[in-house]
């Protein structure tokens, strides 16, 4: 009797053992799992539209060290989601001006600069296998920076080139914009003088002047496209 109840208590240790390693196993195999639907499409009315699938949102997220993936918030993800339809509109758009694809040169800056957010390439490359990819050397991880390194030529071709600013905007940004901003946050400093901030004050004007040209091409964009969101996040 006593070897019965022996025998029965190491079986049911075991048994406890061994459901324990199979649900953590379970949950291990889960996490790194990434459940695939169709978020949304985007089409301009011509060809297919294009996918935006959940995967597509985790991959986004990844790049970005200040967002959690695991699991990623609604917040997140429906910016994701919004940034990925601007990127698809941009790529519908720049369909129509056939380019030179992206140089691996370009493409491995676009990467440096997107690691250079992380603490270290280990890091980066945590996130990157959480969401799907092996490493930054990962076909479909190559791809996709490849695809955001078009999107940027695009629109330096699209927008930044074709930016005017003129020695009157430089000198009314200077004298109603840098220099009471610069007397705010530095009282009692001298001034300095126009001629030594004209350089950035260009830049400044120029981003601004980009920035302002792509939010009216996006309401255009999105008033011509058709967007069907499929699945909320």
């Amino acid at each position: 009797m006593k070897r019965k109840k022996s025998y029965s208590r190491r079986f049911l240790n075991c048994l406890s053992i061994f459901v324990l390693l199979f649900i953590l196993f379970s949950a291990d195999i889960q996490a790194q799992q990434v459940v695939d639907k169709t978020v949304a499409t985007v089409g301009d009315g011509v060809g297919v539209p294009e996918l935006i699938t959940y995967s597509d949102l985790l991959w986004q997220l990844a790049l970005d060290p200040n967002a959690p993936i695991n699991p990623p918030t609604s917040e997140d993800l429906n910016r994701a989601l919004q940034l990925l339809i601007n990127q698809r509109l941009f790529a519908l758009e720049a369909e129509r001006v056939p380019r030179a694809a992206p140089t691996e040169k370009q493409i491995k800056a676009e990467i440096e600069r997107v690691l250079a957010q992380f603490p270290s390439t280990a890091e980066f490359e945590k996130r990157l296998r959480l969401v799907g990819f092996d490493s930054i050397n990962d076909d479909n991880f190559q791809r996709i920076m490849a695809r955001r390194v078009a999107i940027e030529n695009y629109l330096d071709f699209r927008f930044r080139s074709f930016v005017v600013i003129t020695p009157e905007d430089e000198a009314k940004y200077y004298r109603e914009v840098y220099t009471p901003e610069f007397r705010r946050r530095n009282p009692g400093l001298l001034l300095p003088p126009f001629d030594e901030k004209r350089s950035q004050i260009n830049q400044i004007l120029t981003e601004e002047k980009v920035a302002s040209d792509i939010e009216k091409f996006l309401d255009d964009a999105k008033r011509r496209a058709e967007i069907i969101v499929l699945s909320e996040v």
